[in-house]
């Protein structure tokens, strides 16, 4: 399993290592990235297609998936709410509307249907030719080369992310209270608790943390997984403007690794500007957190 650390931390690494300054280019890797999360997505519900009695592994999919977010949930939400205690409520003027929540919840409906989508075309391939675990780690070694050159051109110094104690704040509470999370969910479930750790390590970014731990733990647990970032990302938009005001840490955290994109414009919207660099820098360290952290754990084993 380290090895498989280094396959995939490799070209995240390897993307981070090459500057950009053309626009034009950049905007073909953001368009790119996008097409790609579909193709894992797809991939991997081919992949859930090849399980033997699919039907009678849904229960656990969702039962995993639904403790883990209660778990994970609360512990993040306890923690930030903390550091909220700590730190006080934002101050500034809202920001434009951007995005309509509908908008965002519909993305999120068209990412499950990409599942769905898979799942039925995997019902007439034959697992014996077609191979799509192979397939998966390509496009998912592709996809972290291409968001590590995001990563590098985002505009995102080391000086401005240790000169932001608040977002990095954020970012460690989220880390460590979503272990606990993790540990707790494992322990209800009854799995190993290095399987808690890692599924408690995605921090939203649902692509990811679907396909790593599928190839490491099989579709059922990767699908449950994906579920559980997902279902992260969707609770985390209706919470947001309500937290906002009086919580804005829970706000900003509880995005995970999305608050630098999927989540970004709601939380402009509901806090301002002012938030912008918060969220950018936490979900920055998230993200480069999160393949991290999910291969490491794996590799602890049962």
């Amino acid at each position: 399993m380290y090895s498989g650390l280094l396959i995939v931390l490799l070209p995240l690494a390897l993307g981070y290592c090459i500057p950009c300054r053309s626009q034009s280019i950049l905007h073909v890797i953001n368009v790119s990235v996008a097409r790609m999360v579909y193709l894992i997505l797809f991939l991997m519900g081919i992949s859930l297609a090849f399980v033997d009695n699919l039907s009678a592994h849904l229960g656990t999919i969702f039962t995993v998936c639904l403790t883990f977010l209660a778990c994970i949930t609360l512990a993040n939400l306890a923690g930030l709410w903390l550091l909220d205690v700590r730190r006080g409520r934002v101050s500034g003027e809202r920001g434009a509307p951007v995005i309509s929540k509908w908008s965002l919840l519909l993305d999120s409906i068209k990412l499950c249907l990409v599942i769905l989508a898979g799942v039925l075309l995997g019902q007439f391939l034959d697992p014996e030719w077609f191979a799509v675990d192979a397939l998966s780690e390509w496009a998912l070694m592709l996809l972290l080369l291409l968001i590590g050159i995001q990563l590098r051109n985002s505009g995102m110094k080391l000086r401005q992310i240790l000169l932001n104690p608040w977002g990095l704040a954020i970012a460690l509470v989220v880390m460590v209270s979503s272990w606990g999370g993790g540990l707790a969910g494992a322990w209800l479930l009854n799995m190993p608790l290095s399987h808690g750790l890692a599924f408690s390590s995605g921090y939203g970014w649902y692509s990811l943390s679907g396909i790593l731990i599928s190839d490491q733990l099989g579709p059922v647990m990767g699908s449950a997984a994906f579920l559980n970032d997902l279902a992260r990302e969707l609770v985390a938009i209706m919470l947001i403007p309500a937290l906002m005001r009086r919580h804005p840490s829970c706000a900003i955290g509880y995005g995970g690794a999305t608050a630098m994109d999927f989540t970004l414009p709601v939380l402009q919207r509901s806090g301002g500007v002012a938030i912008v660099p918060l969220a950018i820098v936490s979900g920055f360290i998230l993200s480069l957190a999160a393949p991290v952290f999910i291969l490491a754990f794996l590799s602890l084993g049962g």
